[in-house]
């Protein structure tokens, strides 16, 4: 299945926030866990948000997806359906 998760980075964060969500990010792209698929990642050109596109069989799995952004972002996951799909319904 697949989810989109719409990562809104909070306000407020201090230079040392972004230094160690950008870590963190390093980290988790080093270590994508096993059961889930990275499709694409994109950025809003302000960079407030990031949008993620993630294929798993294991929704629980996700939790491990955001659970070290948690201090410094608000997630939100949305499971989707690819527009071409919708012709077959």
């Amino acid at each position: 299945m697949l989810y989109m998760l719409i990562n809104v980075t909070r306000s407020g964060l201090s230079a040392e926030d972004y230094a160690e969500l950008g870590r963190r990010a390093n980290h988790f792209y080093a270590n994508v866990p096993a059961g889930i698929r990275l499709l694409g990642d994109w950025s809003a050109n302000d960079h407030s948000r990031t949008f993620a596109l993630i294929e798993t069989d294991h929704p629980a799995l996700l939790t491990a997806v955001e659970q070290p952004f948690r201090d410094y972002v608000d997630i939100e996951i949305v499971p989707v359906t690819a527009v071409s799909n919708w012709r077959g319904i």
